[in-house]
């Protein structure tokens, strides 16, 4: 190519032909043309010069990814949602796990208080027990009216919102948030006590087994709830079959056969800490009890919040769900206390102190482990199945949290009183960062806690009580409603009788939910309650900003002036690479007024800087701004400042080079300037902050990631880079 061209001269770039102008080309723009050749030999030579690494680091790549995709699985497709809902056997044990697990630690903690009054109190078991029952009874039938009169998933939250107004509705949602992390952490502490039991190793560490059991149940909950429910299927179905076996067993051996059988605490002497209450003292430990048997309702409400992720009828699905879990418990509940007073089990507060005549070292089973071994003597398979499987049903029971919270805590979100994050759906359509937070709130508990059940009880259960109580309340106003509207006689029976069932729910549960503040208020509950204000507090700031933040965008009107000019200013440090690519970006740009600046910071470097500069062939001019205090920030922005002032109807524009790196320990050692910069200038007004991007070789390894990883990226057959 001559100096004097053709009238339109071309130029092979990168594979591709590009018109460089359609007039004869002047000589200094023949000189342009060459050095840019010059530039892409020299990129296209360091490209292979890395082709070996950039093979490597595709290795790499594959195996990070084939790592989180062994822990998570594909993705899935937004369209599959509906692959993913769950029949009536996964539904069980996914969402029924935790009320029927509660029957591991339920009958241990009315036994564990009674203790305290002495053996004759004992006796007092089966009738607390059976109130216990009624009240499950009472609390299934009146969630069964919930499911089919608000199947959206809201639950309590929805019914307390629409009915009682949003303050009942976040109070709702703030106790349900902290019984879901409360459930977790008992659930996993009971199981690390119940495998205690037989295995030492586990008692003396229960609170590492805690944690990788909570972390190893938020991956399987990670890949979906679908996956997650059939991987917890068999073991609870397993828990459900051991217990009824172990009760018919020892049920006929004690009665149909006369056996005269006794467990290992039953020749113990209990030794009281108080022998003397009496009158308001011993119903005051009575109520107590009960409030600690009430336990065993946690996980009833899960249903009413999961029932979108039932199959169709999913309110006809949920309701027989839950009728099944109640059936079920209340078996349960009461074979497990029959059984243990029969076989005379004894089970203290603090066995050291009041078991007399237990050996030295002797350590308290649990109230299932004692069962068991004494109805499997001489059949030690069965003991230690009932063992194993109390603890599974037990780490699983978590799963009814895992399942409830992120559900809850998307309708929260998706009401604006959590983050939008929580409203998001990960890979396999579960809600993952609901599912990782609860994690980190249950880890943290049963850490402080030591992965003791007995402190964790008493946190336990207020929250679920106080939502099963404003949400009778919401369903008693909700039938009163429809009633002055219905005219159909047999609509109105249906509805009466509906009515009936919740107003005997809010008498119980409201009953129960006295007693247990007044019972485990100062042993503990009070730390639910702070939590419970504590994030009710927080939920209300996130929803007065996102009010704030929509008022402010949706009510400011736009004068629709334009303005005037663009004033286009780079920042340079050195006459490199990057900073080319920001002068040519700014050019293409096509602003009025294009300049370069630099701060002096280091004398000798910016003399070298404008020397290398005025010998360039770089047509925009640089300008040095003066920083006497070897600042860089405040000098930019005085500039910034000052253009501003003398052109207010101009926009300026700041075009910041920066460095795309590969791995987090580079990103500390570049681009610190700019992160400053970038942070002051946005609060500018009038000034709008533009990065340029200069990709370093490191940066290949997370751009090929990203290509992979992308959706359809391995339907789309993508390959590495053989280098170029």
């Amino acid at each position: 190519m001559q100096g004097n061209g053709s009238a339109r001269s071309c130029t092979k770039v990168s594979g591709r032909r590009t018109v460089i102008d359609s007039h004869p080309l002047s000589g200094r723009e023949v000189g342009q043309i060459a050095r840019h050749r010059l530039l892409v030999r020299r990129v296209s030579t360091l490209r292979c010069s890395v082709s070996n690494w950039t093979a490597y680091s595709f290795v790499v790549s594959k195996l990070s990814t084939a790592a989180k995709r062994l822990v998570l699985g594909r993705p899935f497709r937004s369209d599959k949602l509906g692959n993913t809902l769950l029949p009536k056997r996964i539904a069980l044990p996914v969402f029924a796990s935790d009320a029927m697990s509660s029957v591991a630690y339920a009958p241990e903690e009315i036994f564990l208080v009674l203790s305290v009054a002495g053996i004759s109190a004992l006796a007092f078991t089966p009738w607390i027990g059976l109130a216990v029952c009624i009240v499950m009874a009472v609390v299934v039938a009146s969630y069964r009216q919930n499911v089919h009169a608000y199947p959206s998933g809201g639950g309590d939250y929805e019914v307390a919102t629409v009915n009682l107004g949003p303050t009942a509705g976040l109070t709702v949602g703030s106790a349900l948030l902290v019984d879901y992390v409360l459930t977790v952490a008992v659930s996993i502490s009971a199981a690390a006590s119940n495998i205690g039991s037989a295995v030492p190793i586990v008692a003396n560490h229960k609170v590492l087994f805690a944690v990788v059991a909570i972390v190893l149940i938020t991956s399987v909950n990670l890949r979906g709830i679908r996956e997650s429910g059939t991987a917890f299927a068999i073991p609870t179905y397993a828990f459900m079959v051991g217990m009824v076996l172990m009760l018919v067993w020892g049920l006929l051996r004690v009665y149909a056969f006369g056996e005269d059988l006794h467990a290992e605490s039953a020749g113990f002497e209990l030794k009281a800490e108080d022998s003397h209450l009496y009158g308001i003292a011993f119903a005051f430990l009575v109520a107590r009890a009960f409030s600690s048997g009430c336990a065993a309702l946690t996980g009833v409400e899960a249903i009413s919040n999961g029932v979108p992720a039932f199959q169709k009828p999913k309110s006809r699905n949920a309701a027989t769900t839950l009728l099944l879990l109640g059936s079920i418990g209340i078996t349960l509940l009461m074979g497990i206390i029959i059984l243990a007073q029969k076989l005379g089990i004894k089970y203290a507060m603090d066995p050291t102190e009041q078991l007399i005549g237990a050996p030295a070292g002797y350590q308290q089973k649990t109230l299932i482990a004692q069962l068991a071994e004494t109805v499997f003597s001489g059949f030690p398979i069965g003991f230690f199945f009932i063992t194993i499987v109390t603890a599974l049903i037990l780490v699983l029971a978590a799963n009814t949290a895992f399942n409830g919270f992120p559900v809850l805590g998307s309708v929260l979100a998706q009401d604006r009183y959590l983050p939008r994050q929580l409203h998001t759906r990960g890979d396999r359509l579960a809600f993952s960062n609901g599912i990782l937070f609860l994690s980190g709130a249950a880890i943290a508990f049963v850490v402080v806690f030591g992965a003791e059940v007995t402190k964790l009880i008493q946190l336990y259960i207020v929250g679920v009580f106080v939502s099963f109580t404003l949400s009778q309340t919401g369903m008693l106003r909700h039938w009163t409603r429809l009633l002055r509207e219905e005219k159909d006689p047999d609509l109105r029976r249906q509805m009466f009788r509906s009515r009936i069932v919740n107003s005997v729910g809010l008498a119980m549960t409201a009953t129960v939910l006295v007693i247990v503040l007044i019972t485990k208020f100062a042993a503990g509950a009070w730390i639910a309650i702070v939590a419970m204000i504590a994030i009710f507090i927080l939920m209300r700031m996130i929803r007065k900003h996102y009010d704030t933040v929509a008022r402010e965008l949706e009510n400011e009107e736009w004068d629709g002036v334009l303005p005037s000019r663009t004033h286009s200013i780079v920042l340079v440090s050195k006459l490199h690479m990057p900073t080319m690519r920001a002068l040519a970006y700014a050019r293409a740009s096509r602003p009025d007024t294009l300049e370069a600046i630099t701060v002096n910071v280091d004398e000798a470097d910016t003399r070298s800087l404008v020397r290398e500069w005025e010998h360039s062939d770089v047509s925009v001019p640089l300008k040095v701004v003066e920083s006497p205090y070897r600042e860089i920030t405040k000098p930019v922005l005085d500039y910034v400042k000052r253009v501003r002032r003398d052109s207010p109807r101009d926009v300026v524009t700041v075009f910041i080079p920066e460095y795309v790196v590969g791995h987090w320990w580079e990103q500390i050692l570049h681009n610190q300037s700019a992160l400053r910069l970038k942070s002051r200038l946005l609060f500018q007004p009038g000034v709008m902050v533009t990065s340029v991007p200069w990709q370093l070789h490191s940066s290949e390894k997370a751009k090929r990631e990203t290509r992979e990883n992308a959706p359809g990226a391995s339907r789309r057959g993508y390959e590495p880079p053989s280098g170029r």
